[in-house]
C-alpha cells in the first residue's frame, strides 16, 4: 500500500492550483497555507490511500492540497488511530477534506438504500495552545461555530499522560455539510494563530512521546543531575536484533538521533522474571524520550512484521 522508503504516504507531483478569493468566516487571511491534521482507522487510512497511492494521487489533484498519512505503525497517543494532515491555503483543506470525508462516509457509514444523510464523527487534532481561540472567551466562539455549522463541536481535556503530548481532541459530529462548515469556521480561526501555522511540517510530530504498549517496561531511574539520567527498560529477546540492526547500524543510527548512549545487557542477562534483555538509556531526560520513543518504533514495526 505505501513504500516503505517513502517517510510519508503523499504525492508530491500534484501540483496546487491556484484558489480563487475567499472571505474568511472569521476575517482572517485564508490565502496563506495551514494545514489541518486528524484522526482516521487504518481501514480508513487505505481507502484515502486507493490502489497503488491512486486515490490520494487524485485528492491532491483536484482539490491542489497536499495530502500526507502516518505510517501505519505511527498511531496518535493512546489510540489505534492514524494521522492524516491536510496542507494548503483553507480553500484547498476544504476541498480536500470535502473529497476524503465523502469518500469515508460512503465507504463506511451510509448502508444500501439509506437516503438519510448519515451524521458521523471526526477528530480533529489541535494544539493545546491554540484550544483557547476555538473556545473564546466564556466559550463564546464554540457556541457560535456550533450554531453556524449546526455540528457537534466538543474539545477533549488535555491528556497528560503522555510526555510530550501537547494536543488535544476536537471532536466534530454531524452531517458532511454541518463537519466542512466547522472545519471551514475552526481552520479559519486557526489560520489567524501564527504559532498554529508554523507548529508542525509532519503528520506525526510524536518522536518524543513514549507509550508503554510494546512489551518495553519502565523499571529504574536514577537522577544523577540535570544532565546524567539513567533509565533501564526490558526489550523481548526476539526483537533485540532489530533494535541493534546489522552490524549495529539501528542502534548507533539511535544514539546519534537522540543524543542518548545505549547499552544492552548480554545474551542470557535478563530483568529478573522476564527473558526480556535489559536496555540502559543514559542522558538528558530528552535524549531518553527520544530513544525510548525510537526503540519502541522498531519493535512495533518488528511485530507488525
Amino acid at each position: 500500500m505505501e513504500s516503505p522508503d517513502n517517510r510519508y504516504a503523499s504525492s508530491p507531483e500534484a501540483q496546487p492550483k491556484q484558489s480563487s478569493p475567499r472571505k474568511s468566516p472569521t476575517g482572517g487571511n485564508t490565502e496563506k497555507n495551514t494545514y489541518i491534521r486528524f484522526l482516521v482507522s487504518n481501514a480508513e487510512a487505505g481507502s484515502v490511500i486507493g490502489k497503488g497511492g491512486s486515490t490520494i494521487t487524485d485528492f491532491q489533484s483536484q482539490s491542489g492540497a497536499r495530502i500526507q498519512l502516518s505510517r501505519n505503525h505511527e498511531l496518535f497517543p493512546g489510540t489505534s488511530d492514524r494521522i492524516i494532515m491536510v496542507s494548503g491555503t483553507v480553500d484547498e483543506i476544504l476541498k480536500g477534506m470535502e473529497l476524503i470525508l465523502a469518500k469515508l462516509l460512503n465507504e463506511f457509514y451510509i448502508e444500501d438504500g439509506d437516503d438519510v444523510d448519515p451524521r458521523s464523527k471526526l477528530r480533529l487534532i489541535v494544539p493545546n495552545s491554540s484550544c483557547g481561540g476555538i473556545i473564546g472567551k466564556g466559550g463564546a466562539t464554540i457556541k457560535s461555530f456550533i450554531e453556524d455549522s449546526q455540528a457537534g463541536i466538543k474539545i477533549s481535556p488535555q491528556d497528560n499522560n503522555y510526555l510530550g503530548l501537547n494536543d488535544r481532541l476536537v471532536t466534530l459530529t454531524g452531517t458532511l455539510e454541518e463537519q466542512i462548515r466547522a472545519i471551514d469556521l475552526i481552520l479559519s480561526k486557526l489560520a489567524e494563530d501564527p504559532h498554529y501555522t508554523q507548529s508542525s511540517s509532519a503528520p506525526f510530530p510524536y518522536a518524543v512521546v513514549w507509550q508503554s504498549s510494546f512489551g518495553a517496561h519502565f523499571i529504574q531511574a536514577n537522577l544523577q543531575g540535570d544532565q546524567s539520567n539513567s533509565v533501564t527498560i526490558g526489550i523481548a529477546d526476539e526483537h533485540i536484533g532489530v533494535v541493534v540492526g546489522r552490524g549495529g547500524r539501528n542502534l548507533m543510527e539511535i544514539s546519534q538521533a537522540s543524543g542518548a548512549r545505549i547499552k544492552i545487557s548480554d545474551r542470557g542477562d535478563f530483568m529478573s522474571g522476564t527473558s526480556d534483555r535489559k536496555v540502559t538509556i543514559t542522558g538528558p531526560q530528552r535524549a531518553i524520550r527520544v530513544a525510548e520513543a525510537m526503540i519502541s518504533q522498531k519493535v512495533a514495526s518488528a511485530s507488525e512484521r
